[in-house]
């Protein structure tokens, strides 16, 4: 344990010293005890539809282009290549093992551990996703099969990703709950709030510092067509 943490920890232990152990905790403007746990909203009250414009709305102020689609595979196929065809680039498109064929743009290069320069020279990476928060605007991933390695959608200048409508959750304590199994496997977790940005310096924005300096975001939601 270093001496800074050390000293922060004896400072709290200190001031908590006089506090009963079974005095309730009562949040500030609350009539009475409130179990910490029990005030996080757990569940969404909005419809899919909501949820797929709140998304939209929220990932799109962190400067995230959004292109929208029914959830067909052929639809997301379509919608792919519509994003790709706006984001040009030179070299291959990347993706990962276990993304849908359906999805896969011709001549896709998949990753099966390709080094870092071949990624660098890629036109771009398109992936799936775990999760997306529809309050933040963020994609998350747990880089399961259809998403691949952390390397894929961080080292290419483009990052096109496909959010189906039952990726979607309302807010962060909902993808932390559905997160769990992932996080008990010890996948790692990223999560992404439009391209890579940092303002750090003089407060001027110098986008793909991180990662990607392009997302691309596919949403597929709406309707299903009924089988006939």
């Amino acid at each position: 344990m270093t001496d800074a943490r050390a000293t922060i920890l004896d400072r709290v232990r200190s001031a908590l010293a006089d506090v009963p152990a079974a005095e309730p905790h009562v949040w500030p403007g609350a009539d009475e005890p409130i179990d910490p746990p029990a005030a996080y909203h757990r569940t969404s009250d909005l419809s899919a539809g909501e949820l797929a414009d709140r998304f939209a709305a929220r990932a799109g102020e962190y400067q995230a282009r959004i292109v929208r689609c029914g959830q067909e595979d052929s639809e997301i196929a379509a919608a792919v290549g519509r994003a790709l065809a706006a984001e040009p680039g030179d070299g291959p498109l990347v993706v990962p093992p276990g993304l849908p064929a359906a999805w896969r743009p011709a001549g896709a290069v998949e990753d099966t551990g390709l080094a870092i320069g071949d990624l660098d020279r890629a036109a771009g990476a398109v992936t799936g996703c775990a999760i997306a928060i529809a309050d933040t605007g963020t994609v998350v991933l747990d880089h399961g099969p259809a998403q691949g390695r952390r390397a894929l959608t961080l080292v290419p200048d483009l990052h096109v990703c496909v959010v189906r409508e039952d990726d979607l959750v309302g807010s962060v304590p909902e993808a932390v709950a559905r997160l769990a199994n992932a996080v008990r496997a010890g996948r790692p977790i990223t999560l992404i709030s439009g391209p890579s940005a940092t303002s750090d310096i003089e407060l001027q924005r110098v986008e793909g510092v991180h990662g990607p300096r392009r997302l691309v975001i596919v949403l597929a939601a709406g309707a299903r067509r009924r089988a006939t």
